[in-house]
């Protein structure tokens, strides 16, 4: 019995000290991004885009551009697109109240061919709801030879 109890206490101290630390390459989330007293508001310019036809293979840049209509600063917390197709990365500093900014994201139509229809979400310290999804759609087509 005493053996079970060193071990359920070494598991804990082991299992606090790794709760203190962020995931390796985690960003450090500011404390003003959860506290909904410091909640902002955002509005989507475009939150839907068509990039129409590009050759298979094309990396097409795609972004979604954003206001900051509330008094507060805007902070985005993360940015995960649905897929491994696309890659995406939240504006480095926080928006100011007024201010505008974008989600830049990169997808790699190689071995794409068709209807692509992709989803980004983003998370923010937004009043009402965190979580927000922009969308895009593209055609992938095969060069012409």
């Amino acid at each position: 019995m005493k053996y079970f109890l060193a071990l359920v206490v070494a598991a804990s101290v082991i299992g606090c000290d790794y709760a203190d630390k962020a995931p390796h390459g985690a960003a450090a989330v500011p404390k003003e991004a959860l506290d909904s007293s410091k909640f902002t508001t955002i509005e989507w310019i475009d939150s839907t885009r068509d990039y129409g036809k590009i050759n298979e293979g094309q990396k097409l840049d795609v972004s979604f551009r954003f206001r900051n209509t509330g008094d507060k600063p805007l902070i985005i917390l993360a940015v995960r697109p649905g897929c491994g197709c696309t890659a995406a990365e939240p504006p480095k500093e926080p928006i100011a109240p007024g201010a505008e900014g974008v989600i830049k994201a990169s997808f790699n139509s190689d071995g794409r061919e068709g209807h692509n229809s992709k989803d980004i979400f983003v998370d923010a310290n937004t009043k009402g709801t965190q979580n927000h999804k922009v969308h895009f759609d593209v055609e992938v087509v095969k060069p012409k030879t």
